[in-house]
């Protein structure tokens, strides 16, 4: 592997300074998919978990986006594991504060005490003597916000985190956690079917603040039919067009489309450099379908 990220496709939409000194590739990678299936225990082919990281990195990627809970714990291992020691440049985003007791099961825990252990565990798993990036996955109802954002604060003074970002937010919490500790990142559910976070996409760009949009497709059969029917027409993967939408909206936006297969990876990361144009722009971003809840 290359001591340095080098120019590549991943580099092929620009760059984004995420807190104002981590300068990335508008085209990250979402390192769920590397896990079981369910996104529970270890991938069915390791080998090629392995080398879809690995291919990442050689592609340009880097941003990866992860979490304690995918797997649980399997994806931070899989990441150190293919990639440490880790090339200069690389920004690896984590997420604590949602727990995964059994396959499908997903329950909340961003009490401080669990924040510091969990933030931990991470540093151990990952290799790392700073996580450049902690999200909080998903405030917590049984917890309040501000002791949740103010575990991550201390953690940040501690110089165990870099910067703090927020996941399945509204503004309010970006705004309430803005007063605890500066916030680098949002991470909320988006694509051009499902633009129930649109305002607050305007709201980050506004304040310099990473958008990471998950679920770029929607999940609207509406949506699927509009896209399959653009991707024809550019002679593009419907994948490829969601995510070229996403670059176009927003300076600040970061997709991480999230793969286990080497030869998706470099389907997805082509789309850096797709050319949309103007009519299809439109037409998608006019696609009209229900709104979805924030899941994660």
């Amino acid at each position: 592997m290359p001591e340095e990220l080098t120019a590549s496709p991943a580099a092929a939409a620009g760059t984004f300074a995420i807190g104002g000194d981590l300068v990335v590739n508008r085209m990250g990678y979402g390192a769920m998919r590397v896990t079981g299936p369910g996104i529970w225990g270890p991938p069915p082919d390791k080998a090629s978990a392995l080398a879809t990281l690995r291919r990442a990195v050689e592609l340009g990627v880097n941003l990866i986006d992860t979490a304690d809970s995918y797997g649980p714990y399997i994806s931070e291992e899989l990441i150190a594991e293919a990639l440490y020691p880790y090339p200069s440049g690389l920004v690896i985003a984590t997420k604590a504060g949602w727990e995964r007791p059994g396959p499908g099961w997903w329950t909340h825990n961003a009490s401080p005490k669990h924040l510091a252990e969990a933030v931990e565990g991470s540093l151990k798993r990952l290799r790392l003597e700073r996580i450049d990036v902690l999200q909080l996955h998903i405030p917590d109802p049984a917890v309040s916000f501000e002791a949740s954002v103010g575990a991550l604060a201390r953690l940040r003074e501690q110089g165990k985190i870099r910067h703090v970002g927020l996941s399945n937010v509204t503004r309010e919490h970006i705004e309430r956690a803005r007063r605890i500790v500066p916030i680098v990142s949002v991470q909320n559910r988006y694509s051009f079917a499902d633009r129930e976070s649109d305002f607050i996409v305007d709201y980050c760009e506004q304040n310099s603040i990473a958008f990471l949009p998950w679920a770029p497709l929607g999940q609207a059969k509406q949506a699927h039919e509009a896209v399959k029917k653009a991707a024809e027409e550019i002679h593009a993967t419907p994948l490829q067009v969601a995510l070229a939408w996403l670059l176009r909206r927003s300076r600040v936006i970061l997709p991480i489309p999230g793969t286990s297969s080497v030869k998706h990876l470099e389907e997805n990361l082509a789309a850096a450099a797709l050319d949309l144009p103007q009519a299809i722009w439109e037409r998608l971003s006019s696609v009209d379908v229900p709104p979805a809840s924030l899941r994660g």
